[in-house]
């Protein structure tokens, strides 16, 4: 006999439900939210199932690893298009969403979704951690800049590292003028030291992993291209395998080209962004968001 089970995954828990070749549930159960825990879970019922399927979500990612490593047969499927699925049922639950998912699971009705290589996140953490700390500092600056305005004092512009000292010390000759001032200057010029220090530190290990990596190396020979776009470029493709024309990285990358159609004529031009969103999604996924 053949079964199908689907898992309806929260953050502490995960509800099972298992169902033959004709739909009929066999099994319902709750389980910890591990890998672990979902194979203990078919073993203590002597259950083989041919397919498993669970939602992208937070814990999609680790689970589906856990899971073929322990050697189920998981699947991965897109959540927004099996919610159009389980939005049918009458009642929602967490039972009712995993019985939903069994029976996507013997259907077959679903579209799985690739789940990136633990090297492709490693990478993306690092780079999206250099961004998150820079964007801090730029709003750390940001904010003493408007604070420091309604005093009359406008703090100097920066370029290039060197100058981000010549603000700390602008900061500080503008804590000698207030003693509020004074407070403030000095609890931010700590924070701004260690937020500079601990970017630099990140971008030199961006740096130094791009000129370790071969594909790196070589995407960095483009003009224009540098560490952190070839790292992130890298880690959003992952397996190139997965494209089966170079078209189609553009299109997942939310590039489509120009298109004119009148008639008998038509014809497509370079690629472009077809609508602002498009674009941000396109500079959000190359910075390492998701």
């Amino acid at each position: 006999m053949e079964y199908y089970v689907g898992l309806d995954v929260s953050l502490k828990e995960i509800s099972i439900c298992v169902v033959d070749m004709d739909g009929k549930t066999v099994a319902r159960g709750v389980c910890p939210a591990d890998p672990e825990g979902v194979a203990g879970w078919f073993r203590n019922r002597e259950l083989t199932p041919r397919r498993i399927v669970h939602e992208s979500g937070m814990l999609s990612i680790w689970l589906q690893r856990g899971l073929a490593g322990l050697g189920l047969p998981a699947t991965c499927i897109d959540a927004r298009k099996a919610h159009k699925s389980l939005s049918a049922r009458l009642n929602k639950s967490d039972a009712a969403d995993a019985e939903g998912l069994a029976q996507l699971a013997r259907t077959g009705w679903f579209t799985p979704v690739h789940i990136r290589s633990e090297e492709a996140d490693r990478l993306r953490s690092l780079v999206g951690a250099r961004e998150r700390l820079i964007r801090l500092r730029k709003d750390l600056e940001g904010h003493i800049r408007g604070v420091l305005k309604t005093f009359g004092i406008r703090m100097i512009g920066i370029g290039q590292g060197r100058q981000r000292q010549a603000f700390r010390d602008q900061l500080a000759a503008a804590g000698e003028t207030d003693q509020v001032l004074r407070v403030i200057a000095d609890a931010f010029i700590a924070t701004h030291a260690k937020l500079c220090q601990v970017a630099d530190d990140l971008d030199k290990a961006v740096r130094k992993t791009a000129k370790v990596h071969p594909v790196a190396r070589r995407l960095m020979t483009i003009p224009g291209v540098g560490p952190v776009n070839a790292l992130s470029f890298i880690a959003l493709v992952d397996d190139p395998g997965r494209f089966n024309r170079t078209s189609d990285v553009g299109a997942f990358l939310g590039l489509t080209p120009k298109r004119h159609q009148s008639g008998e004529m038509d014809w497509s031009g370079r690629g472009t962004f077809r609508t602002f969103a498009a674009r941000a999604r396109f500079l959000r996924r190359l910075r390492g968001h998701p």
